[in-house]
Protein backbone atom coordinates (compact mmCIF):
# COMPACT_ATOMS: atom_id res chain seq x y z
CA UNK A 1 0.00 0.00 0.00
CA UNK A 2 3.45 2.04 -0.20
CA UNK A 3 2.18 3.84 -3.12
CA UNK A 4 -1.34 5.05 -2.69
CA UNK A 5 -0.53 6.17 1.15
CA UNK A 6 1.36 9.00 -0.52
CA UNK A 7 -1.15 10.33 -2.30
CA UNK A 8 -2.81 11.96 1.18
CA UNK A 9 -6.61 11.21 1.90
CA UNK A 10 -9.83 13.71 1.67
CA UNK A 11 -13.20 13.66 3.25
CA UNK A 12 -16.25 12.17 0.89
CA UNK A 13 -19.30 12.18 2.31
CA UNK A 14 -18.25 11.27 6.22
CA UNK A 15 -15.41 8.94 4.88
CA UNK A 16 -12.33 10.14 4.65
CA UNK A 17 -10.22 8.47 1.28
CA UNK A 18 -7.13 8.09 0.01
CA UNK A 19 -6.88 10.26 -2.87
CA UNK A 20 -6.02 8.24 -5.97
CA UNK A 21 -9.21 5.91 -6.56
CA UNK A 22 -10.13 3.87 -9.10
CA UNK A 23 -12.60 4.59 -11.62
CA UNK A 24 -14.38 1.36 -13.12
CA UNK A 25 -15.71 2.68 -16.77
CA UNK A 26 -13.11 1.10 -18.10
CA UNK A 27 -14.31 -2.72 -17.17
CA UNK A 28 -17.55 -2.59 -19.51
CA UNK A 29 -17.33 -3.31 -22.92
CA UNK A 30 -16.06 -0.85 -26.33
CA UNK A 31 -18.00 2.28 -25.81
CA UNK A 32 -18.67 1.54 -22.13
CA UNK A 33 -21.31 -0.99 -23.67
CA UNK A 34 -22.20 -4.71 -23.15
CA UNK A 35 -19.72 -6.79 -21.03
CA UNK A 36 -16.15 -7.21 -20.39
CA UNK A 37 -13.92 -8.84 -23.22
CA UNK A 38 -12.04 -10.96 -20.61
CA UNK A 39 -14.54 -11.17 -17.36
CA UNK A 40 -11.76 -12.94 -14.95
CA UNK A 41 -9.67 -10.25 -15.47
CA UNK A 42 -12.21 -7.48 -14.99
CA UNK A 43 -12.62 -9.17 -11.17
CA UNK A 44 -8.41 -9.15 -10.87
CA UNK A 45 -8.38 -5.26 -11.61
CA UNK A 46 -10.81 -4.65 -8.76
CA UNK A 47 -9.13 -6.83 -6.42
CA UNK A 48 -5.73 -5.81 -7.46
CA UNK A 49 -7.34 -1.83 -6.37
CA UNK A 50 -8.72 -2.78 -3.33
CA UNK A 51 -5.37 -5.02 -2.67
CA UNK A 52 -3.38 -2.20 -3.27
CA UNK A 53 -5.42 0.51 -0.96
CA UNK A 54 -7.71 1.68 -3.31
CA UNK A 55 -10.85 2.50 -0.97
CA UNK A 56 -12.81 4.38 -3.10
CA UNK A 57 -14.73 3.24 -6.23
CA UNK A 58 -16.24 4.99 -8.71
CA UNK A 59 -19.57 2.90 -10.91
CA UNK A 60 -22.48 3.62 -12.18
CA UNK A 61 -25.39 1.19 -13.55
CA UNK A 62 -25.49 2.77 -16.67
CA UNK A 63 -21.83 1.18 -17.79
CA UNK A 64 -23.05 -1.46 -19.51
CA UNK A 65 -25.71 -1.21 -18.22
CA UNK A 66 -25.57 -2.79 -15.23
CA UNK A 67 -21.85 -4.94 -15.90
CA UNK A 68 -19.55 -2.78 -13.99
CA UNK A 69 -21.68 -2.85 -10.50
CA UNK A 70 -22.28 -6.74 -10.84
CA UNK A 71 -18.23 -7.17 -11.50
CA UNK A 72 -17.63 -5.05 -8.13
CA UNK A 73 -20.44 -7.44 -6.69
CA UNK A 74 -18.62 -9.99 -7.74
CA UNK A 75 -15.24 -9.14 -6.90
CA UNK A 76 -15.35 -7.59 -3.65
CA UNK A 77 -18.69 -8.65 -1.64
CA UNK A 78 -19.06 -8.58 1.19
CA UNK A 79 -17.43 -5.20 1.14
CA UNK A 80 -14.34 -3.99 3.13
CA UNK A 81 -15.33 -1.50 6.11
CA UNK A 82 -13.57 1.55 4.54
CA UNK A 83 -14.44 0.91 0.87
CA UNK A 84 -16.36 4.01 -0.43
CA UNK A 85 -18.59 2.94 -3.86
CA UNK A 86 -20.06 6.16 -5.48
CA UNK A 87 -22.25 5.54 -8.59
CA UNK A 88 -24.39 7.97 -10.51
CA UNK A 89 -27.69 8.13 -11.47
CA UNK A 90 -29.24 10.43 -14.42
CA UNK A 91 -28.95 8.58 -17.56
CA UNK A 92 -30.19 5.78 -19.29
CA UNK A 93 -28.47 3.85 -22.60
CA UNK A 94 -30.35 2.73 -25.36
CA UNK A 95 -30.19 -0.73 -27.37
CA UNK A 96 -27.19 0.76 -29.03
CA UNK A 97 -25.51 2.21 -25.92
CA UNK A 98 -26.22 6.11 -26.66
CA UNK A 99 -26.69 7.90 -23.85
CA UNK A 100 -30.08 9.82 -22.93
CA UNK A 101 -31.62 11.69 -20.16
CA UNK A 102 -33.09 9.97 -17.36
CA UNK A 103 -34.70 12.50 -15.47
CA UNK A 104 -38.03 11.77 -13.98
CA UNK A 105 -38.49 10.72 -10.74
CA UNK A 106 -39.42 6.81 -11.37
CA UNK A 107 -36.39 6.83 -13.23
CA UNK A 108 -34.38 7.90 -10.50
CA UNK A 109 -36.04 5.82 -8.34
CA UNK A 110 -35.41 2.55 -10.23
CA UNK A 111 -31.71 3.87 -10.83
CA UNK A 112 -31.26 4.01 -7.39
CA UNK A 113 -33.14 0.80 -6.60
CA UNK A 114 -30.80 -0.98 -9.66
CA UNK A 115 -27.65 0.30 -8.39
CA UNK A 116 -28.87 -0.86 -4.66
CA UNK A 117 -29.28 -4.48 -6.00
CA UNK A 118 -26.60 -5.14 -8.46
CA UNK A 119 -23.79 -3.98 -6.15
CA UNK A 120 -25.61 -5.54 -3.33
CA UNK A 121 -25.93 -3.00 -0.86
CA UNK A 122 -28.64 -1.44 1.42
CA UNK A 123 -27.60 1.58 1.14
CA UNK A 124 -25.35 3.70 -1.58
CA UNK A 125 -22.20 5.39 0.02
CA UNK A 126 -22.65 8.47 -2.55
CA UNK A 127 -25.06 8.72 -5.64
CA UNK A 128 -23.43 11.91 -8.08
CA UNK A 129 -26.68 13.14 -9.91
CA UNK A 130 -25.08 13.39 -13.93
CA UNK A 131 -26.82 16.64 -15.05
CA UNK A 132 -27.18 15.60 -19.17
CA UNK A 133 -28.73 18.77 -20.18
CA UNK A 134 -25.80 18.48 -23.17
CA UNK A 135 -24.59 14.78 -22.88
CA UNK A 136 -20.96 16.19 -24.00
CA UNK A 137 -20.07 18.99 -21.31
CA UNK A 138 -22.32 21.50 -18.69
CA UNK A 139 -24.99 23.62 -19.94
CA UNK A 140 -27.12 25.99 -17.89
CA UNK A 141 -30.82 25.03 -16.33
CA UNK A 142 -32.12 24.34 -13.11
CA UNK A 143 -31.24 21.04 -11.63
CA UNK A 144 -33.93 21.40 -8.44
CA UNK A 145 -36.57 19.12 -9.98
CA UNK A 146 -34.04 16.23 -10.44
CA UNK A 147 -32.19 16.87 -7.03
CA UNK A 148 -34.82 17.35 -4.86
CA UNK A 149 -36.06 13.36 -5.62
CA UNK A 150 -32.17 12.28 -5.34
CA UNK A 151 -32.72 14.44 -1.70
CA UNK A 152 -36.13 12.05 -0.89
CA UNK A 153 -34.32 8.86 -1.59
CA UNK A 154 -31.53 10.47 0.74
CA UNK A 155 -33.83 11.01 3.18
CA UNK A 156 -35.40 7.60 2.61
CA UNK A 157 -32.23 6.39 3.83
CA UNK A 158 -31.66 4.79 0.81
CA UNK A 159 -28.35 7.25 -0.27
CA UNK A 160 -26.14 8.32 2.55
CA UNK A 161 -24.51 11.20 0.58
CA UNK A 162 -25.07 13.64 -2.71
CA UNK A 163 -22.43 14.37 -5.23
CA UNK A 164 -23.27 16.19 -8.78
CA UNK A 165 -21.39 15.75 -11.84
CA UNK A 166 -21.13 17.57 -15.63
CA UNK A 167 -22.14 20.95 -13.31
CA UNK A 168 -22.16 24.69 -13.46
CA UNK A 169 -21.06 26.93 -10.62
CA UNK A 170 -24.58 28.01 -11.12
CA UNK A 171 -26.16 24.47 -10.94
CA UNK A 172 -23.89 23.58 -7.50
CA UNK A 173 -25.10 26.81 -5.90
CA UNK A 174 -28.54 25.63 -6.32
CA UNK A 175 -27.56 21.97 -5.39
CA UNK A 176 -26.53 23.39 -2.01
CA UNK A 177 -29.45 24.61 -1.50
CA UNK A 178 -31.12 21.91 -1.67
CA UNK A 179 -29.24 19.43 -0.39
CA UNK A 180 -25.40 18.86 0.73
CA UNK A 181 -23.22 18.26 -1.78
CA UNK A 182 -20.37 16.06 -0.80
CA UNK A 183 -18.77 16.07 -4.24
CA UNK A 184 -18.57 17.16 -7.96
CA UNK A 185 -17.47 15.00 -10.82
CA UNK A 186 -16.61 17.17 -14.04
CA UNK A 187 -14.17 16.92 -16.71
CA UNK A 188 -10.82 18.14 -15.59
CA UNK A 189 -7.55 17.82 -17.02
CA UNK A 190 -4.09 19.42 -17.81
CA UNK A 191 -5.50 21.16 -20.96
CA UNK A 192 -9.18 21.20 -19.86
CA UNK A 193 -9.21 24.08 -17.65
CA UNK A 194 -13.01 25.38 -16.88
CA UNK A 195 -12.93 24.88 -13.11
CA UNK A 196 -9.94 26.56 -12.14
CA UNK A 197 -11.97 28.68 -9.86
CA UNK A 198 -14.32 26.17 -8.97
CA UNK A 199 -12.38 23.88 -7.68
CA UNK A 200 -10.53 26.26 -5.24
CA UNK A 201 -13.75 27.38 -4.18
CA UNK A 202 -14.93 24.22 -3.51
CA UNK A 203 -11.12 23.26 -1.72
CA UNK A 204 -12.26 26.29 0.86
CA UNK A 205 -15.45 24.78 2.03
CA UNK A 206 -13.63 21.00 2.22
CA UNK A 207 -16.35 19.61 -0.90
CA UNK A 208 -14.20 17.19 -2.52
CA UNK A 209 -13.50 17.52 -6.53
CA UNK A 210 -13.44 14.43 -8.72
CA UNK A 211 -11.53 15.33 -12.17
CA UNK A 212 -12.80 12.59 -15.21
CA UNK A 213 -10.68 12.55 -18.19
CA UNK A 214 -6.75 12.94 -17.07
CA UNK A 215 -5.71 12.24 -20.73
CA UNK A 216 -8.77 13.97 -22.23
CA UNK A 217 -11.11 11.27 -22.27
CA UNK A 218 -12.51 10.27 -26.12
CA UNK A 219 -10.19 12.58 -27.60
CA UNK A 220 -6.68 11.87 -26.00
CA UNK A 221 -4.65 14.71 -25.01
CA UNK A 222 -1.79 15.27 -27.39
CA UNK A 223 1.18 17.42 -26.12
CA UNK A 224 4.45 17.52 -26.78
CA UNK A 225 5.14 19.32 -23.70
CA UNK A 226 3.60 16.43 -21.26
CA UNK A 227 5.54 13.88 -23.36
CA UNK A 228 8.77 15.63 -23.22
CA UNK A 229 8.43 15.70 -19.00
CA UNK A 230 7.13 12.25 -18.82
CA UNK A 231 10.22 11.05 -20.32
CA UNK A 232 12.38 13.49 -18.64
CA UNK A 233 11.15 11.97 -15.55
CA UNK A 234 10.99 8.56 -16.20
CA UNK A 235 7.18 8.31 -16.29
CA UNK A 236 4.61 8.08 -18.50
CA UNK A 237 2.03 10.50 -19.60
CA UNK A 238 -0.76 9.30 -17.88
CA UNK A 239 1.41 9.47 -14.37
CA UNK A 240 2.30 12.92 -15.10
CA UNK A 241 -1.00 13.78 -15.73
CA UNK A 242 -2.10 12.45 -12.66
CA UNK A 243 0.83 13.58 -10.32
CA UNK A 244 -0.21 16.90 -11.85
CA UNK A 245 -3.63 16.90 -10.55
CA UNK A 246 -2.59 15.23 -7.10
CA UNK A 247 -0.41 18.86 -6.65
CA UNK A 248 -3.10 20.88 -7.84
CA UNK A 249 -5.22 20.73 -5.17
CA UNK A 250 -5.49 19.03 -1.74
CA UNK A 251 -9.73 18.09 -2.36
CA UNK A 252 -8.94 16.62 -6.03
CA UNK A 253 -9.93 12.88 -5.88
CA UNK A 254 -8.62 10.58 -8.72
CA UNK A 255 -10.40 7.81 -9.98
CA UNK A 256 -8.35 6.54 -13.06
CA UNK A 257 -9.61 3.43 -14.88
CA UNK A 258 -8.60 0.52 -16.29
CA UNK A 259 -9.16 -2.99 -17.40
CA UNK A 260 -5.54 -3.93 -16.87
CA UNK A 261 -3.51 -4.78 -13.82
CA UNK A 262 -0.23 -3.45 -15.22
CA UNK A 263 -1.73 -0.30 -15.43
CA UNK A 264 -3.64 0.18 -12.40
CA UNK A 265 -0.09 -0.54 -10.79
CA UNK A 266 1.26 2.33 -12.96
CA UNK A 267 -1.71 4.63 -12.36
CA UNK A 268 -0.96 4.36 -8.35
CA UNK A 269 2.38 4.80 -8.83
CA UNK A 270 1.69 8.27 -9.77
CA UNK A 271 1.63 9.38 -6.22
CA UNK A 272 5.18 8.57 -5.58
CA UNK A 273 6.02 11.31 -8.61
CA UNK A 274 6.83 14.97 -7.14
CA UNK A 275 6.91 18.07 -9.82
CA UNK A 276 8.83 20.62 -9.33
CA UNK A 277 7.57 24.26 -9.30
CA UNK A 278 9.34 24.62 -12.71
CA UNK A 279 7.83 21.34 -14.04
CA UNK A 280 4.72 22.47 -12.80
CA UNK A 281 5.14 26.06 -14.78
CA UNK A 282 5.70 24.04 -17.72
CA UNK A 283 2.59 21.78 -17.62
CA UNK A 284 0.35 24.93 -17.30
CA UNK A 285 1.54 26.28 -20.56
CA UNK A 286 -0.41 23.00 -21.91
CA UNK A 287 -3.49 24.64 -21.04
CA UNK A 288 -2.65 28.32 -22.17
CA UNK A 289 -1.56 26.58 -25.49
CA UNK A 290 -4.89 24.88 -26.30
Amino acid sequence: MSHITKSGTFQLGDRRVHRLGYGAMQLAGPGVFGPPRDHNAALAVLRAAVESGVDHIDTSDFYGPHVTNRLIRDALHPYRDDLVIVTKIGARRDDKGGWLPAFSREELTVAVHDNLRNLGLEALDVVNLRIMFDTHGPAEGSIAEPLSVLADLQRQGLVRHVGLSNVTPTQIAEGRGICNIACVQNQYNLAHRDDDGLIDELARDDIAYVPFFPLGGFSPLQSSTLSDVAARLGATPMQVALAWLLQRSPNILLIPGTSSVDHLHENLAAADLVLSDEVRRELDSVASAG
